[in-house]
């Protein structure tokens, strides 16, 4: 069995409604499971937040809510004790 996130998009963003320095947002990231010769497409939301800091620019921002979903997505592949395909 293996697990690959194909790709992630940040779905949403909004300000900590009441944290001034934290956004918070949803990232979809699509998953494919390979079991045997079967594949299976997964996609799921996961929700993030990040501390923003002086001169971060929208992007950065972005960049920074993907990073963490993917780091999320990392931990639950080790987790289930996927295989790397």
């Amino acid at each position: 069995m293996s697990l690959e996130l194909i790709d992630i998009a940040l779905a949403e963003r909004q300000p900590h409604p009441t944290l001034a320095e934290r956004m918070t947002g949803k990232v979809r990231a699509v998953l494919t499971e390979t079991i045997g010769e079967r594949e299976i497409r997964h996609e799921i939301m996961v929700p993030v937040w990040l501390d923003v800091q002086a001169g971060m620019s929208d992007e950065d921002i972005e960049l920074g809510l993907m990073v963490k979903a993917a780091d999320i997505v990392g931990r639950l592949k080790q987790h289930m004790g996927v295989v790397p395909g």
